[in-house]
């Protein structure tokens, strides 16, 4: 199993599609259990033009967002095609979730995730972000895997 993905791998994993495919690469993979993903907001990012004219930033519901596909690509290409075939992954929750600093345009966001417990198809994960060596959000959420319809 390759310890990185770049987004054309991560988009025979995931449902999501630009401009909803936040994540370009996904590094550092152990297996079930943690990696780090790379966003590359831009400033021609979908969200810019609209939040905030003049003062863009990322929206901490997309970094949520961020940290939502990055877990499920962990999963995703840590189980089984055949367990994972027909499956989605869906958050249920999300907990503790804190912005820090307002990530803006033209940097590279990374999102250091970890799965924290499973139990059937039900999955805690916590993760945080950063640019640089500054923290810019933290949270802890869950998810489930379904089968598609």
């Amino acid at each position: 199993m390759t310890d990185s993905l770049n987004k054309s791998q991560i988009e025979n994993l995931l449902p999501h599609r630009e401009p909803m495919l936040l994540i370009d690469e996904l590094l550092n993979i152990k297996k079930l259990f943690s990696a780090t993903a790379i966003v590359n907001v831009k400033k021609d990012s979908f969200f810019v033009q609209g939040h905030f004219p003049g003062e863009p930033v990322m929206p901490g519901v997309l970094i949520v967002e961020a940290f939502g596909q990055s877990a499920a690509a962990l999963t995703a290409h840590g189980l089984d095609r055949a367990t994972y075939e027909n499956k989605l992954v869906f958050l249920m929750s999300i907990e503790k979730a804190r912005f820090r600093n307002p990530v803006i345009p033209d940097c590279r966001l990374e999102l250091n995730i970890e799965a924290i417990r499973s139990h059937g198809r039900v999955w805690k994960y916590k993760g945080e972000a950063f640019v640089g060596k500054k923290k810019m959000a933290d949270a802890q959420w869950s998810a489930t895997i379904v089968d598609r319809k």
